[in-house]
């Protein structure tokens, strides 16, 4: 899976998404400190172990490099940023039944604007699955040879 880019410069304003999902009864927002166990259960089980690590590494950052998505008190949804490799984007998530609603677009757009906001003009969006979502949502286009970039197996990552 190729690597994206976007250009902060250009992103759209999230408002209008966050609105959308506030609409559907989802509000979206950085994560608490208090709150890492229960997005962490979250992300294991509706994601697998692999998102684990980079989860808990946004709770490392000050402020918390994660955003959520919460209904009725339950997480549904989540976006990190700058846990994989500064001036990274993701993992993110949404769970299935709250897939099309939103959410996702909401969740990609308030991480994204917070890199923005910290200062970074072009964000990278590592090993995409769903590249046309990206596209539509954030402007996000391939970075050309790029696969398989910073999620190659170690053995095949070149040392400098």
């Amino acid at each position: 899976m190729a690597d994206m880019l976007v250009r902060l410069y250009a992103l759209p304003d999230p408002a209008a998404a966050i609105a959308r999902a506030e609409r559907s009864g989802v509000r979206i927002r950085r994560a608490l400190h208090r709150e890492r166990e229960r997005l962490v259960a979250f992300v294991r089980a509706t994601f697998g172990e692999g998102w684990v690590a980079e989860c808990l590494a946004a709770f490392d950052r000050q402020p918390i490099a994660c955003f959520v998505a919460i209904r009725d008190d339950a997480v549904r949804g989540f976006a990190c940023h700058d846990v994989t490799c500064r001036n990274f984007f993701g993992p993110a998530g949404v769970a299935a039944d709250d897939r099309g609603q939103g959410t996702g677009a909401a969740l990609t757009l308030a991480a994204l604007a917070a890199m923005r906001e910290a200062g970074y003009a072009y964000a990278i969006i590592g090993g995409v699955g769903p590249a046309d979502f990206y596209a539509r949502v954030a402007g996000a286009v391939p970075i050309a040879g790029s696969t398989p970039g910073i999620y190659a197996p170690a053995a095949a990552q070149k040392r400098g």
